[in-house]
């Protein structure tokens, strides 16, 4: 990632208190939650004696949630500010089996074969490096952004995260990359959803915590946020259409 991606973490973390945003919404899920589906698949590979890599931990709290499940878990990300919360609510919770680490994804500080079990959760995903660092037989596991996501607003604001790259299957890509690297895949699958926004103000809200938009300008882009809005205004709020993709790797 780039000195703007940590600028851009750094911010989000002191302004939230970590990486959740404070905006109202409901989610409609056609088939299936994708979250809950990454979390089921990596409870299915947990164990209490593996050691596990967390790539772009955030502010930890879902690397806390998990920590239970294994022995012990090293979560590196380059946000020093989202570090410093996750090592807070480490505190706080008194969960002694997680280290925190400021690192670079595609320059992993660890030994070759070191992992039993590798995860990204919406983070970074240098399969060269991951590859390096998981043991054979060892599972990587990645929930990520699909090609659609957010699809319709990018085009009403002309940019954003993936810009114009509709077309281009992330699955099928991140599939192929993976098995180059002597990964079978095992579990693969998109995930298309909505989430409801009952206003433009909360809508205004999540996209200051997100990074779809990384340039977001709530004077700027005010009034691509009010088209979007008008232009996708259902009875219950604003539709965003959602677009995560779950894979569950095995090295051989």
């Amino acid at each position: 990632m780039s000195i703007s991606d940590q600028k851009f973490y750094d911010k989000v973390a002191k302004k939230f208190g970590g990486y959740k945003s404070e905006a109202i919404h409901e989610n409609h899920f056609p088939s299936g939650d994708p979250e809950e589906i990454f979390l089921e698949q990596l409870f299915k590979y947990s164990d209490k004696v593996k050691t596990v890599l967390d790539i772009g931990c955030a502010d930890g709290r879902f690397t806390l949630k998990v920590a239970e499940k294994f022995h012990k878990i090293f979560a590196i990300d380059i946000s020093s500010e989202m570090l410093a919360k996750a090592k807070q609510f480490q505190e706080e919770q008194k969960i002694s089996n997680v280290n925190f680490q400021k690192a670079e994804a595609e320059k992993l500080p660890f030994q070759d074969k070191y992992f039993d079990l590798i995860y990204s959760r919406r983070g970074p995903s240098p399969y060269i490096e991951i590859s390096r660092v998981i043991k054979s037989s060892g599972y990587y596991l990645e929930i990520c952004i699909g090609e659609k996501d957010g699809k319709e607003l990018k085009k009403v604001f002309g940019r954003g995260q993936g810009f114009g790259e509709w077309d281009i299957s992330v699955a099928k890509t991140k599939t192929n990359s993976l098995e180059a690297e002597g990964f079978k895949i095992v579990f693969v699958h998109d995930y298309f959803y909505s989430e409801i926004y009952p206003d433009m103000e909360n809508l205004n809200l999540f996209l200051q915590s997100v990074p779809i938009f990384k340039d977001f300008d709530q004077g700027k882009d005010k009034e691509n946020l009010r088209s979007y809005s008008e232009k996708f205004s259902i009875p219950n709020g604003i539709e965003l259409k959602r677009h995560r993709i779950v894979i569950v790797a095995e090295k051989l």
